[in-house]
């Protein structure tokens, strides 16, 4: 290297000192010139586009809004007036869903979960959801509670005692003897693969694509955005992305309100081991959720979403006591030695319970019928809404640290939980408390459990308390999440809109508790298979397009021309050096530099930074300074906003008190 060349490589380029961030050269070049990229920043160095560094302008979409709330609203007057003809569909669509697909919700489960590991440990693990540089918004304590809090529900309370008393009572086909130790154990760990990693894992997807999309790349936070770089722009924001959000409202209140039934159905026996009825009718049931309606519209227009908040937080609280009242007055000492030995059971039979399908015969179809497609059906109906949740709290951590946290943190707690309550339910049974049980029903389960405790007569008024908290937040938090995929990203939607999905919610509710037959959880779990169909499809091209997507991201783009550059200048220095040389940057020749496989011009690469305005117009920006060409700044928007139609609402940053 001659010592003209030299120079020139510690000078970079152009012949200028430095190149500065955003490409702009200090000295022009005579020998060099510069691709054209937007605002003169090369995509290698774009920081990231957080939501709130975009203007926009949220309404409300008529097409989505029309779309899911004619169909939702028509099922819902169809199921009251004709529960009957409802009853007949519904069936056949469930039957024909399972011959055919229940193979699928199996395939999404396993895949989701296999993507996020690999994802989790690859290059693009290390890729924050924000901008470089930027902090994590929320405490690792903090972003931890609020995992728990996520994780805790009324699955807690309903299913974690019944669900593995009912496998010791009737184990899975082909696996062990009823009221077996082998049963027992292998009840826990059906239990937590029904409620554990691959559900975390569904969850983990969606909301670290919409974490990306929002806190990385600009976007809103809709499902819709997850795809702008597999679709394009322009079907994202047209037919496309309106399909996307309608169908996550659909799976959204269908999942939601099969959560509410549950919620009914236990606080119903409640209402009726209190008062002392002879049974839980459908009258109890619709008067429970009319009572439980009103109490959501009130907190959904009181403007009280912070109070709604903290409702929230004190409930989990409850439902951590609870549990822990459960462990120290129940049968403690046998809960110790059976955790553990849960987990490691779950953890040693997981390729077993992921092989079960419709091939081991008719038996174990129609199990995974009732229980592990219905799950699956479940929480991808759920990941919408807890997806958003965990994408808006998870802001400037990396993918790494999201994937991991979300599916460990909340399945270990979920662990803990669910063994100490169905381990209460299988130890109580053993020993005669809870007598002769033919046929486990999982609204009395828990009740049943209180009743051999100290403060038997208390407990049941605290069950009801909890579940009734949770029914109205997870309606007020739910319907808020509808409102934002209806009004394309809006962080505030309008309280009338709110107030209409969480009634529709209640209504789909009351529908699927009329259809059940022998049991109202019939008509909960076939409607939420059927429903969560087009979104199980949803979640593959996310994996899809979140992946895709990740290949263009600056990071990457650093990390592939570092790679390249640091190849080729080792063996180019020991070929010519042997073990004397150092690195320097110098300008390549073109097509034999470190981007050589790149074309950084590409739309790929360039379109998702070029700044728009509020109508979707280009418009100058300064990555440096951060300042735009038109001299908009948040506090025009401000200024702006006051004076707009009541369709257009304030920025996202400045909604604190939403999912």
């Amino acid at each position: 290297m001659t010592e003209d060349e030299s120079a020139a490589g510690r000078r970079g380029p152009t012949g200028s000192g430095r190149t500065d961030r955003r490409g702009g050269d200090r000295l022009p070049s005579l020998d060099y010139a510069r691709p054209k990229y937007p605002h003169n920043i090369h995509p290698a160095l774009v920081p990231g586009i957080g939501i709130d560094d975009q203007r926009r302008l949220y309404h409300v979409d008529k097409i989505v809004f029309g779309a899911a709330g004619v169909l939702t609203v028509a099922f819902v007057i169809w199921g009251i007036v004709d529960p009957a003809s409802v009853g007949t569909v519904a069936d056949a669509a469930y039957g024909w869903t399972m011959s055919h697909l229940g193979w699928m919700f199996n395939a999404v489960a396993t895949v989701v979960l296999v993507a996020m590991i690999i994802l989790s440990l690859s290059r693009y693990g290390k890729i924050p959801l924000g901008k470089d540089g930027e902090k994590p918004e929320f405490s690792t304590f903090s972003w931890v509670a609020m995992l728990f809090a996520a994780g805790l529900g009324i699955g807690v309370m309903f299913w974690g005692p019944a669900e593995p008393l009912t496998y010791f009572l009737s184990p899975p086909p082909l696996t062990n003897e009823a009221e077996s130790v082998e049963a027992m154990h292998y009840a826990m760990a059906q239990t937590y693969y029904h409620w554990g990693f691959h559900a975390w894992a569904m969850y983990a997807l969606v909301g670290g694509a919409v974490a990306y999309a929002a806190y990385r790349r600009g976007r809103s936070l809709l499902m819709s955005s997850i795809f702008q770089h597999l679709f394009g722009k322009r079907r994202t924001e047209g037919w496309a992305g309106q399909l996307v959000d309608t169908f996550a409202i659909i799976a959204t209140l269908f999942g939601t309100a099969a959560a509410l039934g549950i919620a009914a159905l236990q606080i119903g026996q409640g209402v009726v081991i209190v008062s002392g009825a002879s049974e839980l009718t459908n009258t109890v049931l619709l008067l429970v959720i009319a009572v439980l309606a009103v109490g959501f519209v009130i907190s959904a227009v009181s403007g009280v979403s912070r109070g709604i908040r903290y409702l929230s937080s004190f409930n989990i609280v409850l439902t951590i006591g609870f549990t822990g009242l459960v462990f120290l007055l129940g049968p403690t000492l046998f809960l110790l030695n059976l955790l553990p030995s849960g987990v490691m059971e779950y953890v040693g039979s997981l390729f077993d319970l992921m092989a079960r399908s419709a091939s081991w015969g008719q038996e174990t179809l129609d199990f995974q019928s009732a229980w592990t497609v219905y799950y699956w059906a479940w929480w991808i109906s759920w990941s919408p809404f807890v997806g958003i949740f965990i994408a808006r709290i998870s802001r400037g951590r990396s993918i790494r640290q999201f994937v991991l946290g979300v599916i460990l943190i909340p399945s270990s707690l979920l662990f803990i939980a669910y063994g100490i309550m169905g381990g209460t339910a299988i130890s109580m049974y053993r020993e005669g408390g809870l007598g002769v049980i033919e046929e486990v029903n999982a609204p009395e389960v828990l009740f049943s459990i209180v009743d051999n405790l100290p403060f038997a007569s208390v407990m049941p008024l605290l069950i009801m308390v909890i579940l009734a908290i949770f029914f109205i937040t997870a309606a007020d938090s739910a319907s808020v999440v509808m409102g934002i995929l209806t009004t394309r990203g809006s962080f505030d939607p309008p309280k009338v809109l709110v107030v209409f999905w969480g009634l529709v919610m209640a209504g789909i509710a009351v529908v699927m508790l009329l259809l059940g037959n022998e049991s109202a959880l019939q008509g909960l779990q076939s409607l939420v298979i059927v429903t969560a169909v087009p979104f199980a499809l949803v979640m593959l091209l996310i994996v899809v397009a979140w992946f895709r997507e990740l290949r263009t991201d600056p990071h990457t783009l650093r990390q592939q021309y570092a790679e390249a550059a640091v190849s080729n200048a080792v063996v180019d220095g020991v070929d010519k050096y042997d073990d004397d040389f150092s690195l320097q940057v110098v300008r390549a020749e073109p097509g034999e530099g470190a981007g050589a496989g790149v074309d950084s011009t590409h739309a790929d690469y360039t379109e998702w930074y070029q700044r728009t305005d509020e109508h979707g117009e280009p418009v100058g920006y300064d990555f440096e300074t951060g300042e735009w060409a038109d001299g908009w700044t948040p506090e025009t928007e401000e200024d702006d906003s006051a004076s707009t139609s009541p369709e257009v609402t304030d920025t996202p940053s400045r909604r604190e008190d939403t999912p």
